[in-house]
């Protein structure tokens, strides 16, 4: 069973891989997915016992346990409540990214950039990326900046590129901050990296990372975008601009906000969402009382709330339950044992990481390495360093390697292939390069 998990894994990959050919919605077989490989890990229960060190923890703290009593009450329930976070961080994020699109919101920016140059609208936009995702985090900066996109670009697939530099530029930006990606903020929590040394040891990889496909993406883009025409409501049901800009301005702020909750608060961020959410849901509520009831809908969460992607957010459920059944069977674990064993040299370890988050979530194989070098290295320790810059940055060489990834996905409909085709070659190109210029910052500047 352990190995017929690990074939069923990539016949799902596959198959989502091939979502346009084979004809069947990615989300169908990411949900078919991971409920078949959480049915072969409770099948084979006694066969992963030397395998699931969790298992082995639960026994050791409950006499009368059993594989299926784990199963059940711990291993499954444990993964599903990190998962929901997500998922409701998620909806939160995009439901108020929706709200200020509804009251087109999103002018402020989009009429203050004239270019219609396609090399000059890409870098403009990677640079915002960039820099916005190490204040507010990777996800939610793809999923705003994606409804920016939407405003500035009409064709699909010119879209698309930008879209996919997004995706770039947000795994980079998240990288270098202690809050712009979830395992960053694992690190920082767990006391591993610092906030000015991490800043300061991977901002360079991290830049390089986005730079280079970025100039490399640009060398085979001319022209000129159309921008899609701007549809407005009646003169009776025009947003004005005082509402926009109260929508605008309090949804970006509840986004800003989240990671200053977080650290005060010591909540979950869907937490902080939620409480952005649910202020914007008054506002809205009262600002639009007297509006009449075919209009109101259009420009509050109830009824902006049923345009959300509810696919994309199924696609999310899935391939997070499929890499949680791995890492609950041992999986993760016995490959991170095998790096250790076999590579070795902690700057390729890294580096292997960051090829595996293109294809495994990064956020269990940076808990596995956590907990195998928790008492060996020291904070801010070059490994740990590398770790964050990695695990970051090597999610975006496959567009279902990270969150932005997945959210850009299900919200644009980016094909598999294409990504692979017209991204990938480029994104791996920039993150091998950020590696080489952490190394060789670490061994001859930091002398680590």
């Amino acid at each position: 069973m352990f190995y017929l998990m690990i074939v069923v894994f990539i016949l799902g990959y596959a198959a989502i891989a091939l979502e346009h050919p084979l004809r069947v919605n990615k989300s169908a077989t990411a949900l078919l997915l991971a409920v078949t490989l959480w049915i072969l890990f409770a099948v084979g229960g006694a066969s992963f016992l030397e395998n699931t060190s969790g298992f082995q923890d639960y026994i050791i703290n409950n006499a009368d346990g059993s594989f299926p009593d784990w199963l059940s009450n711990h291993a499954l329930p444990e993964h599903l409540g990190e998962i929901s976070g997500i998922l409701f961080f998620l909806l939160g994020a995009m439901t108020i990214v929706e709200l200020i699109d509804a009251h087109e919101g999103f002018r402020i920016i989009t009429d203050k950039i004239k270019t219609t140059n396609k090399v000059k609208l890409l870098w403009v936009i990677s640079i915002i990326t960039f820099f916005l995702s190490a204040v507010l985090d990777n996800l939610t900066t793809a999923i705003v900046m994606v409804a920016l996109l939407r405003k500035l670009i009409n064709d699909k697939k010119e879209r698309w590129f930008f879209a996919g530099m997004v995706i770039v530029a947000a795994n980079s930006g998240g990288a270098f901050s202690p809050i712009g990606d979830v395992t960053t903020i694992m690190l920082w929590i767990g006391g591993h990296v610092t906030t000015v040394n991490i800043i300061l040891k991977t901002f360079l990889s991290s830049a390089l990372s986005m730079v280079i496909p970025l100039a490399l993406i640009s060398l085979t883009m001319k022209g000129h975008i159309q921008k899609p025409a701007r549809v407005t409501a009646d003169h009776a049901n025009t947003t004005t601009p005082v509402e926009r800009n109260v929508v605008f301005f309090l949804g970006i702020g509840s986004l800003l906000s989240v990671p200053i909750f977080k650290m005060v608060t010591n909540l979950p961020p869907y937490m902080g969402i939620l409480l952005g959410l649910g202020i914007l849901w008054i506002v809205t509520e009262i600002m639009h009382k007297s509006k009449n009831e075919a209009y109101r809908p259009m420009v509050t969460v109830a009824g902006v709330i049923r345009r959300i992607d509810t696919p994309s957010v199924l696609f999310f459920l899935g391939i997070l339950l499929a890499v949680a059944a791995l890492q609950s069977a041992g999986h993760l674990d016995l490959l991170a044992s095998l790096l250790d064993k076999h590579v070795g040299n902690l700057y390729l370890i890294n580096v292997f990481i960051g090829l595996l988050s293109s294809v495994v979530d990064n956020v269990p194989l940076v808990a596995g390495a956590m907990g195998m070098y928790h008492d060996i290295f020291p904070p801010d320790h070059y490994f740990w360093e590398m770790l964050a810059y990695s695990a970051g940055t090597g999610g975006s060489i496959l567009i279902i390697g990270s969150a932005a990834g997945v959210a850009v996905m299900g919200m644009e409909k980016i094909d598999f292939i294409w990504y692979l085709k017209k991204i990938s070659l480029w994104a791996l190109i920039g993150y091998l390069a950020g590696s080489i210029t952490y190394w060789a910052m670490s061994v001859l500047v930091f002398h680590s």
